[in-house]
């Protein structure tokens, strides 16, 4: 019933923040102006839940966010068929370079419903044959994520929390991205200190 909330709570808040309406206390976006696509990136004022749901590597192994705690994770949802996902590929390639592995981990993972056997040759196709995509082409994922829209990014913190995302295209390579993740390792680095 959490994760339903949860993707309630996102899918209802593009129309909210559309409409300046307030979705709940501390999610109103600011009224300054949108100088960056990382401006577009709604940080919560609060951490929130998100249940473990498997998704599958490149060998079809299950996996599930609480593989990566102690990590700040950002996790892209993507398929081949949206031009503004694969557009943002190569710069979320780029930005996984700038941290720590130990730190940050990137899950770019595809809802292209044949999974692998459609990606990798995309892939390929693209000149970014060793991109290391995740798979869940029954959008299982879609129990704690909204997948109306993508590209949809979700960031969690150390403890595998919610702690920010964003429904639209974003500029990775922008220097904002890079303070911006930063910024989630350090917080979390001195919450476990």
């Amino acid at each position: 019933m959490k994760s339903f909330a949860l993707a309630a709570i996102l899918a209802s808040l593009s129309v909210a923040f559309a409409g300046g309406v307030q979705a709940y206390p501390g999610m109103q976006q600011a009224n300054k102006p949108i100088e960056s696509t990382v401006d577009l990136i709604n940080v919560l004022p609060k951490t929130y839940p998100i249940e473990p749901v498997a998704f599958s590597d490149v060998d079809g192994k299950a996996l599930d966010f609480s593989q990566y705690k102690g990590k700040v994770v950002m996790v892209n949802m993507w398929a081949t068929w949206c031009p503004p996902c694969v557009r943002e590929l190569p710069a979320i390639e780029r930005l996984a370079t700038k941290f720590k592995a130990e730190e940050f981990a990137l899950l770019p993972i595809s809802i292209d419903a044949d999974g692998k056997q459609q990606v990798q040759p995309f892939l390929t196709s693209l000149g970014m044959a060793n991109f290391n995509s995740y798979y869940d082409p029954e959008q299982n994922l879609g129990q704690v994520f909204p997948l109306d829209t993508i590209p949809a990014t979700f960031i969690l913190d150390q403890n595998g929390q919610l702690i920010a995302f964003v429904r639209s295209f974003v500029d990775w390579d922008d220097a904002k991205a890079v303070s911006l993740i930063q910024g989630f390792i350090d917080k979390g680095a001195k919450k476990l200190n």
